[in-house]
C-alpha cells in the first residue's frame, strides 16, 4: 500500500508534477501512462524509494517490489534458479540444506541436528512447494527449465530481463511497481503475465505502451500531463478512460465553439454601441462580458508534441557494404551462434528471427564491433559506414549529458546544429543538460536515435529499436524505417515494425538458416 501526499516531482529545474496525491491500496491495478520523457519513470522510482520527491511525502505499508526498464543483476555469476529464489532467501536456504544433506554422511549427532535446522529453514521459506512456484513462474515467462542452472553472464539481455521479472512476481510483494514489464516478452509470455497481473489481490502501478496489456488488467489510470505538471486520476479500466477521453475532447470542443460563437456576436455588438455615448458603458460592460466567457472555458488540452524522428542521409558505398563469413560465439559453453555467413547488400532490408536467447543480439553486437566472435570474421566493403542501435543502450555513457552525447556521435555539428537536432527529438531547454543516466527508456531511444542523424551510415544494425516507445514516437520511428534509403538488418519482436521494414530476406537463428522474406514469417516475430 502507498500513499502520496502533495508530492512534487522536478528533473533537474523542470516542474513535471505539482502537488499530487493519492493512494494505492489493495486490489487497485493501476496504469501510469503518459508521453515519453513526461516523468512515469521518475514518479515510479520516487514510489519505490529510489528517488526522493521535491515536495511532500511518500508512505510505504508492506513490501514494495520494484522492476525498473533496466533492471539487472549485479552479480552475473549467479544461476537463474538461485537469482529467482533469491527474492524469498530460499536459495541461501536450499544451499545450506545441501551442505546439511552432504553432511549426514559422518553420522553425527551435530551433522543431524544441523541437517534439522536447515531443513526448519527452508521449509519457513516455503520449501519444495515455494520452489515449484518459482519454477512455475520461470516457465510462464518463457525460461526454459535447460537456462535453470545457467549463469546470468550465458544469457541474452531479453532473457536477464525475464528472470529479474520471475524474481519481482515470486517475491510475493504486497505492491507492484512495474515499468514496461513486457519489453522482450513474446506472445506467449505476455498471455501468462496478462493472467498474473490480473489475478494479483496486492496493489500495482504499471507503466506501459501496450494497450493490449492495459485494457485487460487495470481499473484505475493516472495519465501524467507535463504541460500543467498535473496527474489526471481516473478510476476507470482503461476502455472506459480513452472513452471518456475522448468524449471530454468532444465536449470540451463543443463548448469553446458555443463560446467562441457567442463571444464574437457580443464583441461585433459592442463595436457598434460604442460609437454613441448613450450605450459606450453598455458596450465596455459587454465585452467584458465576452472576454469573461471565453476565460471561463476549461483551457483546450494542448496537443502533445511528437518527435520529427529521422534517419541518416547514407553516404556511397560499395554493392556488398558488410559481409560475415562463418561467425560462432559462445557463452558458458553454450554455442550461440552457428557458423553464420552473411552478405547486406546496399539499400538491402533485413530482419533477424528467433527465440530469447537465439543470439540475436549477440550477432548485431559482433556485426558492430562491439563484440569479437570465437570463429569466423566479419567482413567491411567498401565505403561501409556503420549505424548500430543497441537494445540494452550501452553505447550510451550513462555520465554524459545529452548534449554531450550528440556532440561527440556528430563532432561537426556547431552547438546551434546539436540543439535543433536534440530539439526535433524532443530535447528541449535544460533537457540538453540532463544526464544520460537518469533518462527513461523512451528518452534513451530517442537520444540513440539522435545520435545516428548525421552519422552517413549506410547500414544500419537496429536491436529493438520500438521498445519503451509511446504511441506517437513509435509510429515516427516506423515512418523513419520505411523511407531510410541504406541497408537495415532488424532485430525485433514488433510485429509493426517488420512491415514498416518491408524485409527482403530473414536469417532465422540458432540455425543460421537465411530465405527469402514471406508472409508467413510474421508469426515468428512475436515468438
Amino acid at each position: 500500500m502507498i500513499t502520496v501526499r502533495d508530492v512534487d516531482v522536478r528533473v533537474g529545474a523542470r516542474l513535471l508534477l505539482s502537488g499530487v496525491s493519492f493512494h494505492v491500496s489493495p486490489g487497485d491495478r493501476v496504469g501510469l501512462v503518459g508521453r515519453n520523457g513526461a516523468g512515469k519513470t521518475t514518479l515510479l522510482h520516487i514510489l519505490a524509494g529510489v528517488l526522493q520527491p521535491a515536495a511532500g511525502t511518500v508512505v510505504r505499508t508492506g513490501d514494495v517490489g520494484h522492476l525498473p526498464q533496466d533492471s539487472r543483476a549485479a552479480d552475473q555469476s549467479v544461476t537463474v534458479t538461485d537469482r529467482i529464489l533469491s527474492a524469498r532467501g530460499l536459495d541461501r536456504a536450499v544451499r545450506a540444506l545441501r551442505r546439511a544433506e552432504a553432511a549426514l554422511a559422518d553420522g553425527t549427532e551435530r551433522s543431524m541436528r544441523a541437517y534439522v535446522r536447515a531443513e526448519a529453514e527452508f521449509q519457513s521459506r516455503g520449501g519444495y512447494a515455494a520452489e515449484a512456484e518459482a519454477a512455475r513462474v520461470a516457465a510462464g515467462l518463457g525460461l526454459p527449465t535447460e537456462l535453470t542452472d545457467r549463469p546470468l553472464s550465458a544469457l541474452s539481455g531479453g532473457q536477464r530481463r525475464r528472470v529479474e521479472l520471475a524474481r519481482i512476481l515470486f517475491a510475493g510483494h504486497g505492491t507492484l511497481l512495474l515499468d514496461e514489464p513486457t519489453n522482450h516478452l513474446d506472445a506467449a509470455s505476455i498471455a501468462w503475465l496478462r493472467g498474473f497481473l490480473t489475478n494479483h489481490q496486492g496493489g500495482l502501478v504499471m507503466i506501459s505502451h501496450d494497450t493490449s496489456l492495459l485494457a485487460a488488467t487495470v481499473n484505475r489510470v493516472f495519465h501524467l500531463d507535463p504541460g500543467r505538471a498535473a496527474l489526471d486520476i481516473h478510476n476507470t479500466g482503461w476502455d472506459t478512460y480513452l472513452e471518456r477521453r475522448e468524449a471530454d475532447d468532444r465536449r470540451r470542443t463543443r463548448e469553446r465553439a458555443n463560446a467562441e460563437r457567442k463571444a464574437a456576436a457580443l464583441h461585433a455588438q459592442a463595436d457598434k454601441m460604442r460609437a454613441r455615448v448613450a450605450t459606450a458603458v453598455a458596450a465596455r460592460n459587454m465585452a467584458r462580458r465576452a472576454d469573461r466567457m471565453l476565460a471561463d472555458l476549461e483551457p483546450a488540452r494542448r496537443a502533445e508534441k511528437t518527435a520529427r524522428i529521422r534517419l541518416p542521409e547514407p553516404a556511397p558505398c560499395g554493392r556488398i557494404p558488410l559481409g560475415a563469413v562463418s561467425l560462432t560465439r559462445s557463452y558458458g559453453g553454450r554455442r550461440v551462434l552457428r557458423g553464420v555467413d552473411l552478405a547486406v547488400d546496399r539499400g538491402s532490408r533485413l530482419v533477424v528471427l528467433g527465440p530469447n536467447g537465439a543470439g540475436k543480439t549477440t550477432l548485431l553486437r559482433i556485426l558492430a564491433g562491439q563484440d569479437a566472435p570465437d570463429g569466423g570474421r566479419v567482413v567491411h566493403g567498401h565505403g561501409l559506414r556503420l549505424g548500430y542501435f543497441a537494445q540494452e543502450h550501452d553505447t550510451l555513457d550513462p555520465e554524459s549529458t545529452v548534449r554531450g552525447h550528440l556532440a561527440g556521435a556528430a563532432p561537426h555539428l556547431t552547438d546551434g546544429e546539436v540543439r535543433r537536432v536534440l530539439g526535433s527529438f524532443l530535447f528541449t531547454g535544460d533537457d540538453a543538460g540532463k544526464r544520460v543516466g537518469v533518462l527513461s527508456g523512451g528518452e534513451k531511444t530517442r537520444l540513440a536515435l539522435a545520435g545516428l542523424v548525421h552519422s552517413g551510415a549506410n547500414v544500419l544494425l537496429l536491436d529493438e529499436p520500438t521498445n519503451n516507445l509511446d504511441p506517437a514516437s513509435r509510429a515516427e520511428v516506423l515512418a523513419a524505417v520505411g523511407t531510410y534509403p541504406g541497408a537495415i538488418v532488424m532485430v525485433t519482436h514488433d510485429e509493426g515494425a517488420v512491415r514498416a521494414l518491408r524485409p527482403d530476406r530473414v536469417l532465422l537463428l540458432p540455425d543460421a538458416d537465411e530465405d527469402l522474406w514471406d508472409e508467413e514469417y510474421l508469426e515468428l516475430v512475436s515468438s
